[in-house]
């Protein structure tokens, strides 16, 4: 059954919240904190914050996606669903790790507390990664795909600016992260319906179990095993285009102002993600096509790259932002719109898309290790972004590959 406006908005808050705690502390927060920490070493202590992050986000999303298909709590009596209790759980624990990680004043306090956050808000994305398939009919798909997609950068958006004109200092902005995690995110786990799965159809729950459904078989299952090497791909080439994008502009572009240069590229990134997510995942719901959406996003992101790397001035880079994000909304809505199309089994369905995160999250790992030296050693920001276009056009020519979806 067609979900209704009201479940999309509650989608829509959790997916805000969640983002808002992920991007946040990546884009504003982290940064400033480090380089107060170790002004010398910024890039590379930033690097190795972000990688030891990502890396327990590699673990934690498919390991919580597969607890989440399989367990189910019972409250009174009654069964509950199986997902509804790790996106509060996860809430819960991510605020209080992200006022933990306010207090750190050492580079490995900062790791850790860092660490315990991606853990925590990687169980919450497990469970609400899995509303989509688990509710939403295939062809309303890639237009509720693009609303759950337009919170990625708006909630950076809104995080900027509560972090950057509302709350001064790291303290109150990663307070303040943590409020609106628990307020926007909490309601869709409270209000929301979350049928439990029936017990004939329940995977078993073992660590021998646990391990070998981490193995989807590239040869059983080719379709998802290209969905989620362009998936892997194109999140690498965004990992490498915007992880230093804050130091591009004080120490490439020489902005007088780089953090507030930062917030007018996100606004104008934001701006061109919204204008093109819900229409796009529309239109393709529509026609039934997803892949010539896919390739076209793939060039437009790798249009952008290749301005940064070309012009690094101010100028260029507010074309850029408007590309990419007009970019990234397509293929946001419609390509995790075709993922729900391959996914091997409907009893897995939070594995199998804890496993497609891990494209989202290893490049979050490789990215870091791969630009830092870049930037530092092997051309600076120019090769950064010509690598960034490159890897991206690979990633979306990989759907091509695709042979059940259109």
């Amino acid at each position: 059954m067609r979900v209704p406006r009201t479940w999309t908005a509650l989608l829509f808050s959790a997916n805000l919240g969640l983002w808002m705690a992920f991007f946040t502390p990546i884009q504003v927060l982290l940064p400033i904190q480090i380089e107060r920490i170790a002004p010398a070493g910024k890039e590379a202590a930033l690097a190795w914050v972000m990688a030891a992050g990502a890396f327990a986000a590699i673990i934690a999303n498919p390991v919580a996606g597969a607890l989440s298909d399989r367990t189910c709590p019972r409250i009174g009596g009654r069964e509950l669903g199986r997902r509804h209790a790790w996106t509060f759980g996860g809430a819960v624990l991510a605020a209080a790790g992200l006022v933990l990680l306010s207090h750190q004043h050492t580079l490995l306090g900062v790791a850790l507390a860092w660490t315990a956050v991606q853990i925590c808000l990687n169980a919450m994305l497990a469970s609400l990664t899995a509303a989509v398939p688990d509710r939403v009919p295939v062809a309303q798909r890639a237009a509720v795909s693009g609303w759950v997609g337009i919170p990625q950068s708006l909630g950076l958006v809104v995080g900027a600016i509560l972090t950057t004109a509302v709350f001064t200092g790291t303290i109150g902005g990663y307070a303040a992260i943590a409020i609106a995690l628990l307020v926007l995110g909490l309601p869709f786990a409270l209000r929301t319906a979350d049928d439990p799965l029936p017990r004939d159809h329940r995977p078993p729950l073992s660590p021998r179990a646990l391990a070998a459904a981490m193995w989807i078989s590239p040869r059983r299952h080719p379709d998802f095993a290209w969905a989620w090497g362009t998936r892997f791909l194109v999140q690498l080439g965004n990992a490498l285009g915007t992880l230093y994008l804050l130091y591009f502009l004080a120490d490439g572009v020489h902005h007088a102002d780089p953090e507030t240069g930062l917030l007018i590229l996100i606004l104008l990134y934001t701006a061109g993600m919204m204008a093109t997510a819900v229409l796009a995942g529309r239109v393709s719901d529509r026609s039934g096509r997803r892949k010539p959406f896919v390739i076209w996003s793939g060039v437009e992101m790798a249009a952008a790259a290749t301005i940064l790397a070309v012009w690094p001035t101010f100028p260029a880079a507010i074309v850029a932002a408007v590309l990419l994000g007009g970019g990234y909304g397509v293929y946001l809505a419609v390509d995790a719109a075709l993922i729900t199309e391959v996914l091997p089994a409907a009893t897995h369905r939070a594995k199998d898309l804890g496993v497609i995160n891990i494209a989202n999250a290893a490049p979050q790992v490789l990215g870091p290790l791969l630009s830092a030296p870049i930037v530092v050693h092997l051309g600076g920001y120019p090769t950064l972004y010509v690598l960034t276009a490159l890897i991206t056009l690979l990633g979306s020519a990989f759907v091509l590959k695709i042979r059940t979806v259109r």
